[in-house]
């Protein structure tokens, strides 16, 4: 990984998140979900692979069962099916099975809205409980996936050694009025411009307040 950049003032990571916001007034995640509950089967599944991935596979799926006793009718060989074109797709039927059977058994088929009573859904890490609470409830809680982790270290925005010291820079450093849609605009930064072997700097927005030291100008 490239060294951390020197943690940005306020008054550069302020113009930062303006010009985003500029640029994209209401950014949305790319994963397809018609609800609460398929958000969080979209994002468990999207771990170690792509939004586009996820999104061919769960548009069947999300048809047939979008609740969670649905997807415990559908059973474990109907949901694998569905889901085989997706890494690590085995463990993750068996996950998606258990946390809709808890669901349904401890939370009356209803998604809670607690990071820790997300968290101990089987499947269900920090990042993903993270991406809920912003993209359902829109709380200010920031899923620190690569892309972000990439971006915060090499501009300066919110370096750290590993995700929840990102995480931690984040909440810290971003000002309260951008840290609802802070998550998106960096993700998409990240995958878009701020790539990790060939970044877009020359066209990049915020080029003349980064501190990447390896700016392709």
């Amino acid at each position: 990984m490239t060294k951390p950049a020197k943690q940005l003032d306020y008054h550069a990571i302020r113009e930062i998140f303006a010009r985003f916001q500029a640029a994209e007034p209401e950014p949305k995640g790319e994963l397809e979900h018609v609800n609460v509950y398929t958000l969080v089967v979209a994002v468990a599944l999207s771990a170690q692979a792509t939004d586009a991935g996820v999104n061919k596979a769960t548009r069947g799926l999300f048809a047939v069962a979008d609740t969670p006793q649905k997807m415990l009718d559908l059973g474990l060989e109907g949901l694998t099916d569905h889901i085989k074109t997706i890494g690590l797709f085995r463990q993750k039927a068996k996950n998606v099975m258990k946390l809709s059977a808890i669901l349904v058994d401890d939370y009356g088929g209803e998604v809670p809205n607690s990071r820790a009573a997300l968290e101990s859904l089987p499947g269900v890490g920090r990042k993903t409980a993270n991406v809920v609470l912003n993209m359902w409830w829109g709380m200010p809680a920031q899923a620190v996936d690569t892309h972000i982790f990439r971006f915060g270290n090499r501009t300066g925005v919110a370096p750290g050694k590993d995700v929840v010291a990102v995480e931690r820079a984040i909440e810290d450093h971003i000002p309260a009025d951008f840290q609802h849609h802070a998550h998106h605009w960096m993700i998409l930064h990240g995958r878009y411009t701020c790539k990790a072997r060939k970044p877009l700097c020359a066209t990049c927005l915020i080029r003349d307040l980064c501190q990447f030291e390896d700016k392709n100008l």
